[in-house]
């Protein structure tokens, strides 16, 4: 009889990509699953290292996990992903309650180094950042089914200074259209109505394959296929939007009027420190693009707070640039000073504190601009797909497409209809809280 294994995933949703395809192996190879580490035999653990409050959760993580082997409670601990391919060595010297380790690249390695373990042996895993893309693999889907993530590269060739990803996951490598078309269709056929795609970055796609940007003739291809009602493009370099994209969007009636492009400053001295590759200048003029051609877009953006060197004046001009902006959705992460990066040595870090104060200036500009903005759609009727019901009430919880699963808000919908998961609907916004939106059941579309 098989083992039960307890499955962790931590970090972004392409690292959950990464996740759902190991465990299609393991299913595959009639490994069954559970939740309840009481239950579980092995546990694996599928690592991110990005910033420091994701290196800790991940630490922690194992560190949980291992006094469960401790005590005897499960019988082997693996870990894979970003943290696992940057320590493996600490992992090795400080945790020898792990059994195993899988480097980025060697996720295809889950199965054999289950087998391995299981036959006595500790083993680790590591093959080259320049490996392909794993593709052709049946994944399990763990989002519900009704959408579904759609990696379309591996690693990056940026090399921003404060980013180590680079270095985990090699340079940027592109997954051939015909696979990722299959791997949609795959994916439609079970059920996803919604298609997010996502890598490093989104917007180089194909320039390794085929020489050129070919990000709108894969999105083309996705909009041809039955079933998807949703395509959503996530994390857009700004200087890689050309006209040709935002016509696809613009006209593609499939594709979200929705994009994510993380500028992550605004003060010229600050993007160039960054190894940014646009100005302040070249921003407005690529929002002023987008908002001229596709006028209902919803644009989302990242920034970082306390980069080294941040004066005063520059925070001060990355506030003024966000209130003038107006974007429909922001995050703002302090600034995390992670080692092997040219940005750790860098002169004038920031004090913490001073990090932390100016990213909730940051938050709270942001926060007024969204509150009305939400407010603002009073009235509206709009298309929204239902995620699931609220508990002991006539209402469900819903997203438009100005919103991302997990990043953005919700709109909740009252009515004594009973709808399911993945139903597309009309509803007339009535109001808002915060964040979000409430309304009215108008029509059912699917």
């Amino acid at each position: 009889m098989k083992k039960k294994i307890l499955f962790v995933s931590l970090g972004c949703d392409k690292n959950l990509v990464d996740s759902e395809m190991m465990l299609g192996m393991l299913a595959q190879n009639g490994y069954e699953f559970t939740d309840d580490e009481r239950e579980a035999d092995i546990v694996v653990i599928n690592t991110c290292c990005f910033i420091n409050d994701a290196k800790e959760e991940s630490i922690n993580t194992i560190l949980e996990m291992a006094e469960l082997k401790k005590s005897g409670s499960i019988e082997m601990l693996i870990v894979a992903g970003c943290l696992a391919q940057r320590y493996r060595e600490e992992i090795q010297t400080e945790i020898p309650e792990v059994d195993a380790i899988l480097g980025t690249m060697a996720i295809d390695e889950i199965v054999r180094t289950i087998d391995e373990v299981s036959g006595g042996n500790r083993m680790n895993h590591y093959k080259s950042l320049d490996e392909k893309p794993l593709t052709g693999v049946k994944r399990v889907v763990t989002t519900g089914g009704h959408y579904a993530y759609l990696k379309i590269a591996e690693g990056c060739d940026k090399h921003c200074t404060y980013c180590i990803i680079p270095k985990i996951r090699g340079g940027y490598r592109s997954v051939p259209m015909d696979d990722l078309v299959r791997e949609a269709e795959t994916l439609a056929g079970n059920g996803a109505k919604e298609l997010i795609l996502v890598a490093q970055e989104t917007t180089l796609y194909g320039t390794d394959l085929y020489g050129h940007k070919a990000l709108s003739e894969l999105l083309r291809r996705l909009c041809q296929i039955s079933g998807i009602y949703w395509i959503r493009i996530l994390y857009c370099y700004p200087e890689e939007i050309d006209d040709e994209l935002i016509r696809t969007i613009r006209d593609e009636k499939k594709i979200c009027h929705y994009l994510d492009l993380p500028i992550q400053h605004a003060s010229d001295k600050i993007l160039q420190r960054m190894g940014r590759k646009t100005d302040k200048r070249q921003l407005e003029d690529i929002i002023g693009r987008l908002r001229h051609e596709i006028p209902d877009i919803c644009l989302r953006t990242t920034l970082i707070s306390g980069f080294p060197g941040e004066t005063k004046e520059d925070h001060e001009e990355l506030l003024d640039f966000i209130d003038r902006m107006e974007f429909d959705r922001l995050g703002v992460f302090a600034y995390s000073q992670e080692e092997d990066t040219p940005a750790a040595v860098m002169p004038n870090q920031i004090p913490e504190d001073v990090k932390e104060q100016r990213r909730a200036q940051l938050m709270e500009l942001q926060q007024d601009i969204a509150f009305e903005a939400a407010e603002s759609m009073t009235g509206r009727v709009v298309a929204a797909m239902i995620e699931g019901k609220v508990a002991d009430e006539n209402a469900y919880v819903a997203r438009t497409y100005k919103d991302a699963p997990n990043v953005d808000g919700f709109l909740f919908v009252n009515t004594g209809r009973e709808l399911m998961t993945g139903d597309f609907v009309k509803v007339k916004i009535t109001g808002s809280y915060e964040y979000d939106l409430i309304g009215e059941l108008e029509d059912e579309l699917t």
